[in-house]
């Protein structure tokens, strides 16, 4: 197992209690390095959305652990933030919760000339999104997803 996922193993256990305690669920965990600096990025979600007071929350009490367990050796910056409207579906839980919800759908490479696609999503399975793009039904292959994430209209 890569550092990096270790870490988010880590950081996930160790912030599922808090959300418990406060009903909140964990949406994804990343530990990531951008500009030459690495983040510890939480993304917590609940009923009715996250506000910024829940974030604060969150980020007090999980900070506090993460320094009493010492085990990223590298400095990070935290966050503790909502996934947001446009947020991308990870997870098998993710796929169950947005079924019948509009996604945008991006591939690596071109299927029927385009590498972007919005519609319903209808169904998945381990190799699989089935989407309803303009009436007509379509099966991407996972392999060729780079993002699949819930779309939303202004």
């Amino acid at each position: 197992m890569a550092k990096r996922e270790e870490i988010e193993q880590k950081a996930e256990a160790l912030i599922l209690p808090i959300l418990s305690e406060n009903r909140f669920e964990l949406w994804d965990t990343e530990y990531v390095k951008e500009a030459g600096t690495w983040y510890l990025r939480y993304y917590i979600d609940k009923e009715g959305g996250i506000t910024i007071d829940d974030c604060e929350t969150v980020s007090r009490r999980i900070s506090d652990l993460l320094d009493e367990k010492d085990f990223i050796a590298d400095a990070y910056i935290l966050e503790v933030s909502s996934p947001g409207l446009g947020r991308q579906l990870k997870k098998e839980r993710d796929y169950e919760k947005s079924l019948g919800k509009d996604v945008e759908i991006r591939l690596y490479k071109p299927m029927d000339g385009s590498k972007e696609y919005t519609g319903t999503f209808t169904a998945y399975d381990k190799d699989t999104f089935t989407v309803t793009v303009e009436e007509e039904e379509k099966v991407f292959a996972k392999s060729d997803v780079a993002v699949i994430r819930l779309a939303f209209d202004f």
